[in-house]
């Protein structure tokens, strides 16, 4: 967003402009709603900042509920903002460790910042992009407890907060930095502060494991079956005895699985009744091993993040599949299984099989009314094919 865009955003009449629009009677599309809002004599540069927000709602309703409403977004800055569920969690990790004073050092648009001032927190955040400086206080206008400031990680004085939030930019504009001394501040900067004051850093999941320094706890947290980032705790924001936590937020609930470094594999052994496949965030975390033995279950193989039970798995940890028939994988033996079965909707799941989910569809005969999950893998290293049903 440039400054100009901003400054017609933050008029008081694009404010009311925008508070005024409704899902239920304001078309999205701006076809419709600019020639309504320029008869209406709203000027033009106005109703172009704030039909970029009316675009950019629905995506912000569904990583801040009813908080959405009344913020600002820039498109970028909501991309990489936490969604406020998981940002909760970690405002929860700082109240439950008696720090309450928060340093949150690449603030971005607030969603941090917000979940902190929910817990009465006291928050200093800064920025160093001016514009995302304006949309964050905006956003957190409401809290006494927060300021917000343009500037540097790097030259932040620090002696007076408890803790530090760090969310290192890890882009530039549409590039994806690869390399962690590239970052904004970079990472070698930020585990240095991480070590002298209590900490969480908000990571890509898929970083180099290599990268995590020891001493510290790495966190996975899954949203809704998607693993969304990885966040290193420091010091008192870091549990004894763990190093590694897969944290599952979910619809059916939430878990937590918890390890004091990557766990050993199960043993391989025979296909039991259920086909278990553990949340991304458990598998990012390496601890599929721990989860497979809470449960005695075996691994299907050596490199297969399946596992198999007697019992059905009902957690939040993972997905469980009632395994109704298997044969050995090639393409004649799957349509006759699933032409077998009835099946209507398929949903079709692979690890260890090179097939694109998409063409083996086209050419399966799914002409029932049935509910059915194709899970094409690798028993002790065999290809199979799996006709399972979802346990619920």
């Amino acid at each position: 967003m440039e400054r100009s865009e901003l400054e017609a955003l933050l008029h008081p009449e694009s404010l009311r402009l925008l508070a005024s629009l409704r899902e239920e009677d304001s078309p999205r599309d701006p076809a419709q709603l600019v020639p309504q809002l320029r008869k209406a004599g709203h000027a033009a540069d106005r109703v172009a900042a704030v039909l970029d927000q009316w675009a950019l709602r629905p995506k912000a309703i569904e990583k801040f509920g009813a908080f959405a409403d009344r913020m600002l977004f820039t498109k970028p800055g909501l991309e990489q903002a936490t969604r406020l569920a998981i940002a909760s969690h970690h405002a929860t990790r700082f109240d439950q460790a008696h720090l309450h004073h928060i340093a949150d050092l690449g603030c971005g648009i607030g969603g941090d910042s917000l979940a902190f001032a929910g817990l009465s927190m006291t928050v200093t955040a800064i920025d160093a992009d001016p514009v995302t400086v304006a949309i964050a206080g905006y956003n957190l206008q409401p809290f006494e407890t927060v300021t917000v400031s343009p500037g540097l990680a790097e030259e932040t004085p620090l002696d007076s907060v408890d803790a530090l939030w760090l969310d290192p930019a890890r882009r530039s504009g549409s590039q994806r930095l690869s390399n962690p001394g590239d970052w904004s501040p970079h990472l070698e900067w930020v585990i240095a502060q991480a070590q002298k004051h209590p900490a969480g850093i908000k990571l890509a999941p898929g970083m180099d494991r290599g990268l995590i320094p020891s001493g510290m706890e790495a966190q996975w947290i899954s949203h809704h079956g998607s693993v969304a980032e990885m966040v290193l705790w420091s010091r008192e924001l870091a549990r004894p005895g763990i190093s590694r936590s897969a944290l599952v937020l979910s619809t059916r609930g939430t878990a937590e699985l918890t390890g004091a470094a990557d766990a050993a594999d199960a043993q391989v052994g025979e296909l039991g009744p259920y086909l278990v496949e553990p949340d991304g965030a458990v598998i990012r975390a390496r601890l599929i091993g721990d989860l497979a033995r809470q449960h005695d279950g075996a691994m299907l193989d050596d490199s297969i993040a399946y596992f198999s039970t007697h019992q059905p798995v009902i957690s939040p940890l993972a997905q469980c599949f009632a395994i109704e028939a298997v044969v050995p994988y090639n393409l004649k033996r799957v349509k006759e299984l699933v032409a077998g079965a009835s099946v209507g909707s398929l949903e079709i799941k692979k690890r260890g099989i090179d097939v694109d989910p998409a063409e083996l569809r086209k050419g399966l005969p799914l002409e029932g009314s049935g509910e059915k999950t194709l899970i094409l893998t690798r028993h002790r290293g065999d290809r199979i094919a799996i006709l399972a049903r979802r346990m619920a």
